[in-house]
């Protein structure tokens, strides 16, 4: 389908908010670094990624207040994974930080104004679409995503510890015990 035409039909493409993207580093974060002697700090993501570091705070407590993470204040604090990593199902996070799956205005009976909704198909299929995308996201675990067994978790693990595209021009120190990236300098 064209562009115009997601525009003017759909709306908008079906994207990941920038808290849910956020989120899913914070975690992939501390997945990677699972084991090692001292916990994650905010500072340490958001150096890394070039994030703001007040905008991870929100994020971190919010994970902390959904059992996800452990934070520790002060010295020596920061935060980790409160359960493994292998019982995080990413479709239950994307579900828990996303507020609107509503592809397209018919999806929201509410402000639904759409003059074809009665005999219009696209509905079902755009549905039918939006469940298989949460299927996948409910089949893969935080612990896929940072295994180093395969070529993707490889690449993955690296991207952990990669800064975000326009950072801060200083090198982003890699992970300790994160393989290092070719490309990443």
């Amino acid at each position: 389908l064209g562009d115009v035409y997601k525009r003017q039909i759909c709306g908008k493409p079906m994207r990941l908010t920038q808290w849910t993207d956020y989120t899913l580093r914070v975690l992939m974060y501390c997945a990677a670094t699972e084991g090692r002697a001292q916990p994650v700090t905010i500072t340490e993501v958001a150096e890394g990624y070039g994030i703001s570091r007040s905008h991870l705070m929100k994020i971190v407590q919010q994970l902390s207040a959904q059992g996800l993470l452990e934070t520790t204040r002060g010295r020596g604090g920061g935060m980790r994974l409160m359960v493994p990593a292998s019982s995080i199902h990413i479709g239950a996070v994307v579900r828990a930080t996303e507020t609107d799956f509503n592809l397209v205005e018919c999806f929201d009976p509410a402000s639904n104004q759409c003059r074809l909704s009665s005999h219009c198909r696209l509905k079902g299929v755009l549905g039918q679409a939006m469940q298989a995308y949460l299927e996948v996201l409910d089949g893969v675990t935080l612990a896929d995503l940072v295994a180093p067994t395969s070529p993707q978790g490889v690449a993955l693990l690296a991207t952990v510890a990669a800064p975000r595209a326009g950072s801060a021009r200083r090198r982003a120190s890699l992970v300790p015990g994160l393989p290092d990236a070719p490309g990443f300098e």
